[in-house]
């Protein structure tokens, strides 16, 4: 069958009414949808029909019938004489990939066409998506249609973090039925981490005896806890046992999902040496984590122990004994390597092995214990920090700051899974973030996720075939119950599943929204816990030619957007926005979104805008901001908005670079003072700048100086802030202001990057 995008499709749909009826919501769109007249009707008069010699599609058809049941209260009989038959077909030369299959449905009876028990399992997804998701006791109608569907990608994941907040067995299957729902195949599971060990491992019981239990602070925002004391109850925590965990992944196995156990290093392991402290640096006794406070705490092994790789190969073998995942996962990540460089093994490690540093020490851990995985017939990946030194020979590489260090590793031959912060963390807050429980912090709504592309532009078509597919990631440092998970990632792992698996030609926002409703609908019925959407209005500034306007825009199609310029509170009767809003002056700019008649924001979208007199003016840039944190474009520092303390879009982020920004007023004006706004979140990364300079210059070639302010909050302070970084000036004549923020060398000894590139954040340049 001639493939035909999505779009075309539903446009048949509209103006072929005599032949087609409305198309089913199934997420992730099919790749080939046609509809027809009439339908399935399934009853008792239904069997199920199996070819010869199908054992292995056991799992998966009592997988269906148990679905089947639960939504019909029909047990469908197999291979029994019946009136009509969902018939399973199994055909090793479908011209379709491993996981695809062919799904007819006609009133007389339903065909699968599949070459694997994974295409089956697929058939029968797309299948019950047309039902409904709880028993009605109704008459049950399946569409008469035809579907070809494969998946774009062979990865299609996502990820559960359980050290942070342990999440029961029945909380994990849970969440690999709602994977499994739509499509995706492979569940990350994040068992170890500073804060608990959740895998038993029986030569070491102290991994779980110690490391799987801390002092309960849940009460308390994760980076402001303070450390255990000797004589506390480390009560909170847990973990699962071997047989526990044998049983999850056959459970996944069941409904297609491949396991791939993260066990870190060789950082993020404090909670190993909380148990066994002679496999770090020290060798000194500590308690567990509580939270995000790392002062004096070890939470690297030592790479110049042998018992510490032996160690590790006992820890492995257990582990690749009950998870058969061609992928092991070793994490990598944010390695503080400031230990290595004070410990006199480590550094005898480094001459003995004729590297030249600690990153390439810490290549020489990977690689050894790559090694042991592939004597094992098993496969490596990491976090992209694993590049680091160089990178393993057959690693595969999971990139997550960004997309930079998946495409260097595909460029290199090498597989990847892309996996960016924006949009693939799940953590994020969605909408809001005023009415949204407490998140991280960042803003990755449905959409973004949606729009998402996992292949990157710089790939060429060699290196394109790379990319293993994406993953969202779920870290739960401030989710503490299965209803919060449930929160984060529905419904945005929706919108990445139909990414990994629908072709990127299908595609169609608002076709998905259309179908999500749908959705919305079982997770009510079901008593899931999710977002309804990004209701909240985006507010962006552009500046243009010394001229400011503010758009208004929202996520959901067909919503009208209302505002008031005046503070007040927007409804039906305020003014319909329209087209770009001039702003001339300060303003408390309110807007709300109205859906069929139905006010859908709890609290209006609002911001005030600040007149000063760089207002709207044209920036430049010595060092381009971040393509990760662009704010508002390149202007966003004259646009009036002030900075909030939290990471969010209205800050330009700079890596590693120093801020130096040229304001140019237009005309020359008499000025007395000047700031700059800075962020800082420690957990974030983000630190002050250690100072601000300012320059003044009315033809923007001879600068003079206006002063210099140094820091007076140390990098290591905890939480979000916001501080002014502000001169006082004679009366000044100037057209130019020149801004230089200087970002600290480093992150600071005891942060989770110590050594890497720091941050700076910066906002608005005030001047009057």
């Amino acid at each position: 069958m001639k493939r035909t995008s999505l779009i075309f499709i539903l446009f048949l749909l509209e103006v072929l009414p005599s032949k087609a009826q409305l198309a089913p919501s199934i997420i992730p769109a099919p790749m080939q949808l046609q509809m027809d007249t009439g339908y399935f009707l399934i009853d008792k008069q239904v069997s199920l029909h199996l070819p010869a010699g199908a054992e292995e599609l056991k799992p998966t058809v009592n997988f269906f019938i148990h679905a089947m049941q639960e939504v019909s209260g029909l047990q469908l009989p197999i291979n029994k004489p019946a009136t009509r038959q969902i018939a399973l077909v199994m055909d090793k030369n479908l011209n379709l990939k491993e996981e695809g299959y062919q799904l007819i449905v006609t009133p007389g009876k339903i065909t699968i066409h599949a070459s694997s028990k994974a295409g089956v399992l697929y058939a029968f997804q797309s299948l019950l998506q047309t039902l409904p998701q709880v028993r009605t006791n109704a008459a049950l109608r399946v569409p008469c249609m035809r579907i070809n569907d494969e998946p774009r990608f062979a990865w299609r994941g996502m990820h559960l973090d359980v050290s942070r907040h342990f999440f029961s067995p029945a909380v994990v299957k849970n969440y690999i039925d709602l994977m499994a729902m739509y499509k995706m195949n492979t569940f990350h599971w994040h068992l170890v981490d500073d804060q608990g060990w959740r895998i038993e491992i029986k030569k070491y019981p102290k991994l779980t005896g110690i490391g799987a239990w801390r002092v309960d602070q849940t009460n308390l925002v994760w980076g402001s806890r303070p450390q255990a004391k000797p004589g506390e109850d480390p009560s909170y925590g847990g973990y699962y046992t071997q047989d526990q965990i044998k049983d999850i992944v056959a459970y996944a196995a069941q409904r297609n999902i491949t396991v791939v156990p993260e066990i870190e290093m060789p950082g993020h392991v404090a909670s190993a040496i909380a148990g066994y402290p002679e496999l770090s640096c020290t060798g000194e006794f500590q308690l567990p984590l509580t939270g995000g406070n790392y002062t004096n705490m070890s939470s690297n092994y030592c790479a110049g122990k042998d018992a510490v790789f032996n160690f590790l190969q006992d820890v492995l073998t257990e582990v690749m004994n009950i998870f058969p995942s061609t992928y092991i996962h070793i994490g990598g990540d944010e390695v503080d390597k400031a230990p290595w460089k004070k410990c006199a093994l480590c550094q005898a490690r480094i001459k003995k092995e004729g590297l030249k540093n600690e990153d390439e020490l810490q290549s020489y851990f990977m690689k050894r214990i790559e090694k042991f995985i592939i004597s094992k017939k098993r496969k490596m990946i990491g976090w992209d920090e694993i590049l680091e030194g160089g990178l393993a020979p057959e690693a595969a590489v999971m990139s997550w700051r960004g997309e930079a260090g998946g495409i260097e590793a595909a460029k290199m031959n090498h597989y990847v899974v892309m996996t960016p912060g924006n949009p693939c963390y799940f953590d994020h807050y969605q909408a809001g973030p005023e009415g949204e429980p407490l998140a991280i912090g960042g803003f990755n709504t449905l959409k973004k996720v949606y729009d998402y592309e996992p292949i990157p532009k710089e790939l060429n078509a060699t290196n394109r075939k790379y990319v293993l597919g994406a993953q969202g990631n779920v870290w739960t440092e401030f989710i503490t119950t299965a209803e919060h998970l449930e929160y984060m990632v529905l419904p945005r792992m929706l919108a990445l599943a139909e990414t990994v698996w629908s072709p990127a030609a299908n595609k169609n926002w608002d076709d998905f929204n259309r179908r999500i409703q749908y959705h919305f609908r079982a997770f009510d019925q079901k008593g899931l816990h999710y977002s309804p959407g990004n209701y909240t209005v985006d507010i962006r500034p552009e500046s243009k030619e010394g001229k400011l306007t503010v758009s208004l825009s929202t996520e959901i199609p067909a919503a009208r957007i209302y505002y008031t310029t005046d503070g007040s509170l927007p409804n039906a009767s305020a003014t319909l926005y329209e087209r770009p809003i001039p702003v001339n002056n300060s303003i408390l700019l309110k807007a709300v979104t109205i859906q069929n008649g139905k006010l859908m924001n709890l609290r209006p979208a609002e911001q005030a805008f600040t007149a000063h007199k760089a207002f709207g003016s044209t920036v430049t840039y010595e060092k381009m901001p971040s393509k990760y944190y662009p704010a508002n474009g390149p202007n966003s520092l004259t646009d009036g908005i002030r900075g909030k303390a939290a990471a969010g879009k209205f800050w330009h982020g700079f890596n590693g670079n120093d801020l130096v920004a040229t304001v140019d007023m237009g005309t020359v004006k008499e000025i007395s003072t000047i700031l700059l706004g800075c962020f800082q979140n420690y957990g974030d990364w983000i630190f002050f700048p250690s100072s601000v300079s300012f320059e003044t210059s009315e033809d923007g070639k001879q600068f003079i100086a206006a002063g210099t302010v140094k820091t007076d909050i140390s990098p290591e302070t905890r939480g979000g802030m916001v501080k002014d970084f502000k001169v006082k000036l004679p009366v000044t004549k100037a057209r130019f202001v020149r801004v230089t923020a200087k970002v600290i060398e480093a992150c600071p000894p005891g942060h989770p990057g110590a050594g890497k590139p720091a941050w700076l954040f910066a906002d608005e340049i005030v001047v009057e």
